[in-house]
C-alpha cells in the first residue's frame, strides 16, 4: 500500500466518521466502504474501519450487510476488534422489541422552515399554546400567629405521675416474677 493510498483511506475514513456523526448514514456507508477497500483488512486500522462500517450499515438500515461484516470482524487478528465485533454481533442478532405507536414521539420535519421565518419566531414554538400564561406570584412566607401565654393552661394534669407509677409497677412485677 502506498502512502498516497494510505492518506486517501484516512481521509475517506474521517469523512465517513464525520458523516455518521452528522446522521448522514448513507454517505457514511459510502465513504467507509471506500476507505475499507483501500486498507489491509487484517490491520488494526482496517478493523476499526470495519467496526465503523458495521454501525453505519445498521444505522442506514442494511442489517444483513452489518451482520455479515460483523461476523468477519469477530475473526479479526486484533483482540480488541474481535471483542468489539462480538459485542456488536450480540446486539445485532438480539430479537427486536415490539413497540406500540403511543410509546413513540414524532419529531417534526424542520427542513421546510424558511430561515427568515425561524428568525422572526425565535423562542416561540409553533406547538405551544398561543394564550398568554398568567404570571405566578411568589408565595408569601407563613408567619405563625403569636400566642398569648396568659390564656394557656399551665396546670399540671398528673399524667406524668400516672405513667411513671405504671412504669415502676411493671418493672417491679418483672423483677418479682424473674
Amino acid at each position: 500500500m502506498t502512502t498516497e493510498q494510505k492518506e486517501l483511506a484516512q481521509r475517506e475514513y474521517q469523512a465517513g466518521k464525520a458523516a455518521f456523526e452528522r446522521g448522514d448514514y448513507r454517505q457514511a456507508v459510502t465513504a467507509l466502504e471506500r476507505s475499507n477497500a483501500l486498507v489491509e483488512p487484517g490491520s488494526k486500522l482496517g478493523g476499526e474501519m470495519q467496526i465503523w462500517l458495521v454501525t453505519a450499515y445498521e444505522a442506514a438500515g442494511q442489517r444483513t450487510e452489518a451482520i455479515t461484516l460483523c461476523r468477519k470482524a469477530c475473526q479479526h487478528p486484533d483482540l480488541t476488534i474481535r471483542k468489539q465485533g462480538k459485542r456488536l454481533l450480540y446486539i445485532l442478532e438480539a430479537p427486536r422489541l415490539k413497540t406500540r405507536p403511543e410509546w413513540l414521539t414524532e419529531i417534526p420535519n424542520l427542513e421546510g422552515i424558511d430561515e427568515n421565518e425561524s428568525d422572526r419566531d425565535f423562542g416561540r414554538s409553533k406547538f405551544a399554546p398561543t394564550k398568554p400564561t398568567r404570571r405566578v406570584e411568589p408565595k408569601k412566607p407563613i408567619v405563625p400567629e403569636e400566642v398569648d401565654l396568659s390564656q394557656v393552661n399551665t396546670q399540671d394534669n398528673a399524667f406524668i405521675w400516672v405513667a411513671l407509677i405504671a412504669a415502676i409497677a411493671i418493672i417491679a412485677g418483672l423483677v418479682w416474677l424473674s
